[in-house]
């Protein structure tokens, strides 16, 4: 399909269909069904659509030809604010005519209803049955799909007895990703757009940012006439049990959640891990989008498909892969983010410069301590501060996305945006240290490490290093001088690797990733005496700047228990 091709047909439809704007005249319509046709006929998920199409698509436009493949199935409301939505992409002329049916269907009585029930109701029985029964064995993910946002195929081959039964499957999941200010202003559609078909929405707030924005969260949806169904929690680094996350499916249940209905996550990466696990296990795989409001959870965990809670004392022992199906990065949420918070977060974003992207990494540091204290430049006049951080929150995420979106299922363990997490999740609990600190001071050994490598120089060393320095982040804690605690921690991830250290180094220079796959205790223990006598050369003999989780308001991780958490309010607003 072509872009020309989809404009033709746009118009062909505007141009021939009578103006009484009823359903039956728009569903009867002959150019109405070929266009049902020409998106579902669409290979929607195929890598190569953007290429394919015209220059003049743009990547918003391919999402929603993803998502209309299953056009029929479909109520018509929301069909056609999908194509609205697709109208205003690539046939502006043809916008407000569907804007205008949209309206019409959320009026009518019929404006649930999907595609094939109006098909059946007004027009030509015999074809349209034709039509479902072709489609139930050629195309069922046209007719019944479970979620417009991702499909799946198989092939299955068997020796003639049956005996030996060999299948071959795969998946495709789609996903967009939103670098954005002003996700809650009236005007920005992002979630109207989405919530609006639907007629009401779920959100899992986190209980910080319920503080701040619960007010701005339930004007944004009574303005645009959606119903909204608050579930507020806390989510402290000591909530992210499982307990949590079965509290979060219980609300599920009580609030009727369905499968095609994506639950809006709004908070920090406890919030996005716990209630995307949640999402991954009610009805086996619910979607959802997540607005993310920290620097963690904005350009990491926010879009990871690694959703996750911690267990027995380890980080992140229980989980599943269940990408968000948006990821909406807001960074005037930061504005009301302790510095503490900020700071840690900021580590996610070196871990990706230092192994992914060397401009990024320069763009560190020239912007330097300033973007910390700005608060990503939102809180300042300074037009050129408020332009870098915002690059650098873009670029982090690209580079993010690239490392994380082509391994998926973490089917291999060539992962760059691992760095830092190799030996932090056996220390950061015990230590107490928030999450960005611990992996600061992992990433500081790994660039060590590197260097005896002779991976990179002692100039790229000593630049990595600094730049984590600079940020008030730790090169060193106490905890790392337990090596018998840390090697252990080893082991661990050696266990969860597939048995392969595969530890992601930079190597080269900066902005290129190696992998570490061999140290030995011995090698350990002398290269962690080597890395903290160069750490006292650094401001603050390497340690960090508030780099407890206490230290900012958070309970101790290492001291109290997981709670069982439960939600705080049920309500609609």
């Amino acid at each position: 399909m072509t872009n020309a091709h989809l404009e033709i047909t746009l118009e062909s439809l505007l141009l021939k269909m009578t103006y009484e704007k009823d359903l039956k005249t728009v569903i009867t319509n002959s150019n109405f069904i070929t266009l049902l046709e020409s998106l579902r006929k669409t290979d929607a998920f195929s890598h190569t659509l953007s290429k394919d199409i015209s220059d003049d698509v743009t990547y918003r436009a391919t999402h929603l030809l993803r998502k209309l493949k299953t056009a029929y199935a479909m109520p018509a409301f929301q069909l056609f604010s999908a194509l609205r939505q697709l109208s205003d992409e690539i046939a502006k002329e043809a916008s407000s005519t569907w804007k205008d049916l949209a309206q019409m269907a959320s009026e009518s009585s019929d404006g649930r209803l999907s595609i094939t029930k109006l098909l059946l109701k007004f027009g030509n029985q015999t074809q349209t049955k034709a039509l479902i029964e072709r489609l139930e064995k050629e195309d069922p993910h046209a007719i019944y799909p479970t979620s417009s946002y991702r499909t799946s195929q198989g092939t299955v081959n068997s020796n003639e007895d049956g005996s030996y039964i060999e299948a071959v499957m795969t998946t495709s999941t789609m996903t967009e990703i939103h670098i954005t200010d002003g996700v809650l202003e009236h005007d920005n559609h992002l979630l109207s757009d989405l919530y609006q078909p639907l007629g009401r929405c779920i959100c899992v707030l986190d209980s910080n940012v319920s503080e701040h924005y619960e007010d701005e969260i339930k004007a944004y949806f009574d303005y645009h006439h959606i119903e909204l169904t608050l579930l507020v929690y806390r989510a402290m680094e000591v909530d992210k049990g499982i307990a949590m996350v079965e509290s979060l499916m219980a609300d599920f249940k009580k609030v009727g959640v369905s499968r095609q209905e994506p639950v809006l996550i709004v908070g920090g990466g406890v919030i996005a891990d716990t209630g995307g696990l949640a999402c991954a296990l009610y009805h086996r795989s619910t979607p959802y989008v997540m607005l993310a409001t920290s620097i963690v959870s904005g350009i990491d965990a926010g879009p990871s498909p690694r959703t996750c809670c911690d267990g027995f004392g380890f980080k992140n022992l229980f989980g599943a892969y269940h990408a968000p199906v948006m990821t909406l990065t807001d960074r005037t949420f930061f504005k009301t983010l302790r510095t503490g918070w900020i700071r840690h977060g900021i580590a996610e974003i070196i871990k990706m410069a230092v192994v992914k992207d060397v401009e990024l990494f320069k763009l560190l540091e020239d912007t330097g301590i300033e973007l910390l204290y700005s608060q990503f430049g939102t809180v300042t006049n300074d037009q050129s501060l408020q332009e870098k951080g915002q690059r650098i929150l873009s670029l982090a995420m690209r580079s993010y996305v690239q490392s994380e979106y082509g391994n998926l299922y973490e089917t291999h363990q060539c992962r760059p945006h691992a760095y830092g997490h190799t030996w932090s999740p056996g220390f950061e609990i015990p230590s107490g240290m928030l999450h960005g600190h611990a992996v600061a001071c992992g990433m500081g050994f790994g660039a060590y490490l590197s260097y005896k490598q002779g991976w990179i120089s002692t100039e790229d060393r000593d630049r990595i290093l600094q730049l984590i320095s600079d940020f008030e982040l730790s090169l060193w804690h106490p905890i790392l001088d337990d090596t018998d605690l840390i090697y252990k921690a080893q082991v661990k991830v050696i266990e969860k690797r597939g048995g392969n250290l595969v530890a992601p180094l930079p190597k080269g220079k900066i902005g290129e990733c190696g992998y570490l796959n061999e140290l030995t205790l011995e090698q350990m223990k002398l290269s962690i005496e080597e890395y903290k006598a160069i750490c006292k050369t650094y401001a603050r003999a390497g340690f960090g700047v508030e780099p407890l989780c206490e230290d900012v308001g958070l309970e101790d991780p290492s001291t109290v228990a997981h709670s069982s958490t439960k939600s705080e309010a049920l309500q609609n607003a």
